[in-house]
């Protein structure tokens, strides 16, 4: 696995957060905008200069911050899993991002229109710009391709790379997303009238949006008939998925959370476990009115009286979007492998319209076996990935 948001640069610095329940909403620092005081972000602490560093690129390389985000996860994950490409391992990666290099564009665009001294950069404006630089990087070559369905993109991403897997198309997939922050991302929600002018309260009766955040995560699949020839750790076995399109709305969920109780039951049934199995649900849990109602039916829906611990992580990693299903997977994973259940911070009153309430303080020494990550988009692309302790 590899992994950096706002609270940490890599899966150790990461798991450090996660137990100490650290957040990493703040003040933007790297986009100069109108909004800067108004409205918190979770934004990697790192400059563009640090983050070319910490990638061990130059500044002439023309990296947008979205691919050194990209590049810094894929790579750790990579160099996780003894990264080699082998002559007779089909190896593949699937890449998530929406907003691609849009950050540099909406620097540059208007320097592109007179002269190409940037043309760089704003050929990276394409979302699948992120996704052949990682796979030129890592030299991967077997199969490359770019998923897009917004907020469940990386959930996506492991799923499609787990299908092809057990479909026996590939061997090894290095699967996950990327998103950096941009004007168009602020604006964009601000015009939804969805951001919280105080960092994001899931599940909270007085909650009153998201909170950006921008991160990348990744995580090497794996063949079970392949896994014998390498050494590295084990984390867990994707062991179920589900997907659904409600198509409800442009953006919002059906308020009765008819695609969010789909895509579990989905990953339920693929996975061959019951509801009864599962021992912690990583939420997607964004903040907003209308995700944490639907998404608290849904678990009702599907739960009955046996509902699991739950949590969303996004207090303190902030929604990275497209990436956000890839983070809060290894987030996920790091709670199973560590057992333990991070907390669903900045919650003080329950909802009147649900049963259960999030767990708001870290749970130590569990042992856990099954859990269960959601990751829902705007026209209802809703996705749940289930992982297992390995065997």
């Amino acid at each position: 696995m590899g992994i950096i948001t706002s609270i940490g640069t890599n899966a150790g610095e990461t798991l450090a957060s996660l137990l100490q329940s650290k957040s990493g909403i703040g003040r933007l620092q790297f986009i100069d905008t109108l909004l800067k005081d108004q409205i918190p972000v979770s934004e990697v602490p790192l400059s563009e200069k640090q983050l070319l560093e910490l990638a061990g690129f130059s500044q002439d390389a023309g990296f947008t911050r979205n691919v050194l985000l990209g590049l810094i996860a894929a790579r750790e994950a990579w160099q996780d899993a003894d990264g080699q490409i082998e002559k007779n391992v089909r190896t593949g990666l699937v890449s998530a991002t929406t907003v691609g290099g849009m950050d540099k564009c909406e620097i540059f665009y208007q320097d592109f229109l007179t002269n190409n001294t940037r043309n760089a950069y704003i050929s990276s404006y394409d979302c699948a710009d992120s996704t052949q630089r990682i796979a030129d990087v890592l030299g991967i070559k077997d199969f490359v391709t770019t998923i897009s369905t917004a907020c469940s993109s990386a959930s996506n991403a492991i799923m499609l790379g787990a299908r092809m897997i057990r479909m026996g198309l590939l061997d090894r997939v290095v699967a996950g997303g990327t998103e950096c922050l941009t004007k168009f991302h602020l604006n964009g929600f601000e015009s939804l009238k969805i951001l919280d002018r105080e960092p994001c309260k899931p599940f909270d009766a007085r909650r009153n949006g998201i909170t950006l955040g921008e991160g990348a995560a990744y995580l090497v699949l794996e063949a079970e008939n392949i896994m014998g020839k390498s050494h590295h750790k084990v984390y867990a076995e994707v062991k179920g998925y589900g997907n659904s399109c409600e198509a409800f709305h442009q953006t919002a969920s059906n308020p009765e959370g008819v695609g969010a109780y789909l895509s579990m039951k989905r990953a339920l049934e693929v996975a061959g476990l019951q509801p009864s199995d599962i021992a912690y649900i990583n939420a997607h849990g964004t903040g907003t009115d209308n995700n944490d109602i639907a998404e608290g039916k849904a678990i009702e829906k599907l739960f009955g009286e046996t509902i699991p611990l739950v949590s969303s992580t996004k207090p303190m990693t902030g929604h990275t979007t497209s990436a956000a299903g890839g983070v809060e997977a290894i987030i996920t994973l790091l709670a199973m492998n560590h057992g333990f259940i991070p907390a669903n911070l900045n919650f003080r009153e329950p909802m009147p319209e649900l049963s259960f309430q999030p767990v708001t303080r870290l749970i130590n020494n569990l042992k856990i076996n099954q859990v269960m990550s959601n990751s829902f988009g705007f026209g209802g692309n809703d996705t749940t990935l289930i992982f297992s302790r390995w065997k």
